[in-house]
């Protein structure tokens, strides 16, 4: 049985651009009948303009697993952190309320 689950593991690497992660506070997801495009953006304040900085594609199975992963680690950092609190009920302008940007 050991046997079987070391043929079973995935060997993933990390490389250390890519462990250092990318900050995104804006997430804009389309979809055609055969992917899901995720693009995650960085929004500053006071600042007009964002650049999209992953863009990740996957299949609508992908989707879907990656939907239900999200929805399993969020519950399980609820039950240890309490609930997030929601913050589109807010309304928060997307400028932050911070000063406009002047060059």
């Amino acid at each position: 049985m050991a046997e079987e689950n070391q043929n079973n593991q995935l060997n993933i690497e990390l490389s250390e651009q890519i462990a250092e992660g990318e900050y995104s506070n804006l997430a804009i997801i389309t979809h055609s009948s055969s992917e899901f495009v995720m693009d995650f953006i960085r929004v500053m304040p006071g600042v007009p303009k964002a650049r999209v900085k992953s863009r990740v594609i996957m299949t609508p199975q992908h989707a879907k697993r990656l939907m239900k992963a999200l929805a399993d680690n969020i519950s399980k950092f609820e039950s240890v952190n309490g609930p997030i609190k929601d913050v589109e009920a807010m309304n928060i302008p997307m400028n932050f309320g911070g000063p406009i940007a002047q060059a």
